[in-house]
């Protein structure tokens, strides 16, 4: 039975979280015999003149066996120029997955509408990739929820007029989201700008309280507007 999937959806949606965990689930009931992740993209598989592709792409295989290949951006290797290098790539990896079948499940990740692109480009990757999982854009209640998931992990808090306004925040990011919104990474990025406008409001105390340190005002958030 065919393990190989397809991981479809925005950036920051948490394929790769996901690849992660079911390395090890595939780990824990024998399919894998090591269960790890091992992560790579075009420049990890490509190289720059002939010969090279193979030598990379090997290499990485080799590292990948007994666990999950994840091939980030995989529609990156696919080109329809002859001097392009993907194609070995491509062709590389189809052996590896044939010969390795019992050890070795390889996952390729990208945009929806690249990734069917990618696969329709080579009768090889459609039949040993059947599988597909969507990643759906996070909501606004989740994003609200991964930016409290951080607070906490720093010990932080808001106060009310902050946590008001972050759920707005987040209900008009979704409202207004791009094709490719980045979702949990957008978060993360906020995240660290709102923690160093906090850093900044107070720098100038000549003393800071703990409750201070752990507190995110309304204040820190008005350098997004």
């Amino acid at each position: 039975m065919s393990l190989h999937l397809v991981f479809s959806g925005n950036p920051g949606t948490g394929k790769t979280t996901v690849a992660r965990l079911l390395s090890k689930i595939y780990h824990e009931i024998g399919l894998l015999s090591k269960g790890h992740l091992i992560e790579t993209d075009r420049s990890g598989l490509v190289g720059g003149y002939v010969g090279q592709t193979a030598i990379k792409t090997k290499d990485v295989i080799d590292q990948a066996m007994g666990g999950i290949l994840f091939i980030d951006e995989a529609y990156s290797l696919a080109s329809t120029s002859e001097n392009d290098y993907g194609k070995e790539a491509i062709d590389t990896i189809l052996k590896a997955m044939e010969d390795n079948r019992d050890d070795l499940i390889v996952i390729v990740a990208g945009y929806p509408a690249l990734m069917d692109r990618f696969l329709h480009s080579n009768p090889g990757l459609e039949s040993r990739f059947n599988k597909f999982i969507y990643f759906d854009d996070y909501t606004a209640e989740e994003l609200y929820d991964i930016f409290m998931l951080m607070c906490e992990e720093a010990n932080l808090v808001l106060d009310d007029a902050a946590d008001e306004y972050l759920k707005k925040y987040f209900e008009l990011m979704c409202e207004n989201k791009s094709d490719n919104f980045a979702n949990g990474r957008a978060v993360r990025n906020f995240f660290e700008e709102v923690i160093t406008a906090q850093a900044n409001r107070l720098a100038p105390q000549s003393e800071i309280t703990d409750e201070e340190l752990n507190t995110l005002t309304y204040e820190d958030f008005l350098g997004e507007e």
